[in-house]
């Protein structure tokens, strides 16, 4: 029954508008597009404005996600990596600095960044805690993705195992 009434209003609406163009001059029909553009642009431009933010952005990230060459990380994988390095970046202990120096030994880090950057919580065992750190090396390190510079994250990788070890379990 509502597609029904659905056809017939459709039908009439089909109806008024042939028959106001057969009636209509050109000079109208012309207006009225013209009026008709406008309104839409603007209509289309307040939608692109007010939610474009949204509908563009999560097919941009897949595109840059898959145009990225480090091998075997999902892009679950690399959101969480982006998060720490926002985590870390906002505190102020990885800046862009650090990024050009060379490797310094100081452990920049702290005992809880270092659980969060291997994915563990405090009271595992030795053998996670390495097993995670290798897992992370085999996917971020230098050798493995030669088109990326992975370099400062292998060594935070690197910082963070050794905290722990240094920390836990000496």
């Amino acid at each position: 029954m509502n597609l029904f009434l659905a056809g017939i209003i459709i039908f009439v609406i089909i109806y008024l508008f042939l028959n106001w163009f057969a009636k209509t001059s050109s000079k109208k029909i012309a207006q009225f597009l013209k009026r008709l553009a406008i309104i839409l642009s603007i209509f289309l431009a307040t939608i692109l404005a007010v939610g474009g933010k949204y509908l563009f952005s999560i097919p941009f990230l897949l595109i840059l996600l898959s145009g990225l060459k480090i091998k075997g990380l999902t892009a679950l994988q690399m959101f969480q990596l982006w998060r720490l390095i926002q985590y870390i970046r906002n505190s102020g202990k990885f800046s862009q600095n650090q990024f050009r120096s060379s490797r310094s030994g100081s452990s920049s880090i702290t005992l809880e960044e270092a659980y969060k950057l291997l994915g563990l919580k405090k009271g595992c065992s030795k053998e996670e805690v390495l097993n995670s750190a290798a897992k992370l090396q085999k996917k971020i390190h230098p050798d493995m993705n030669r088109d990326v510079n992975t370099e400062r994250l292998s060594q935070i990788v690197n910082e963070a195992k050794e905290k722990i070890l240094k920390s836990d379990f000496s």
